[in-house]
């Protein structure tokens, strides 16, 4: 479980091509400070498992369903990431409950400047319309991100100046796709309801 509050930006340095996924290599120096083999790390929002975990950086298997549904299918030597430990019982919960179990992929359509704020609009498929709210949380490339806008087939996040600094964000582009996840606890009172026949 994360929390949404990215550590730290590492890059990828090694992608072997398995028979049935891939296993990467991430540069890193802070989210592998007391991180043990077998220990979860987000990795733009995917819950991956760390391993080969040395002062600089830490390898991950990535299955062939985690290649199927994320933007992991398109990432390449040098690409940014977004890194965040699993939270512990110590840990300030600053985001939101973020599993890394990515739903969709979303597509930026434009990221807009407003000073030293950053408006981005991102296009999201009908899947995982039911859980987003205006003012609620999701998570985008691993980031808790308030929603400031919200329309049918849009969602809008403003960013803030830290988080523009310390994510991947400021490394995308208009037509990228981004790994979203939307808030587990509106898909517990969604399959809530549908069992006691209320929706």
């Amino acid at each position: 479980m994360f929390t949404g509050i990215i550590e730290e930006v590492g890059t990828i340095e090694r992608i072997e091509k398995r028979a049935e996924g891939a296993r990467v290599r991430i540069s890193a120096s802070l989210v592998t400070k007391d991180t043990k083999e077998g220990d979860s790390i987000a990795v733009n929002g995917v819950c991956l498992t760390a391993l080969g975990i040395e002062q600089n950086g830490f390898s991950a298997d990535i299955s062939h369903e985690t290649l199927r549904r994320t933007t992991f299918s398109k990432i390449g030597i040098g690409t940014k990431v977004n890194l965040e430990r699993a939270i512990t019982l110590q840990t300030r919960l600053g985001g939101h409950i973020v599993l890394g179990h990515v739903d969709c992929l979303g597509k930026i359509n434009s990221i807009t400047k407003n000073g030293d704020f950053w408006t981005i609009r991102i296009s999201y498929p009908e899947q995982i319309k039911p859980y987003l709210v205006y003012k609620g949380s999701v998570a985008v490339e691993g980031i808790s991100l308030t929603i400031a806008n919200l329309e049918e087939d849009f969602f809008e996040v403003a960013i803030i100046p830290k988080t523009w600094a310390l994510t991947n964000l400021s490394t995308l582009q208009p037509g990228d796709e981004v790994n979203l996840e939307a808030d587990i606890i509106a898909k517990y009172v969604e399959r809530l309801l549908k069992q006691m026949k209320i929706c």
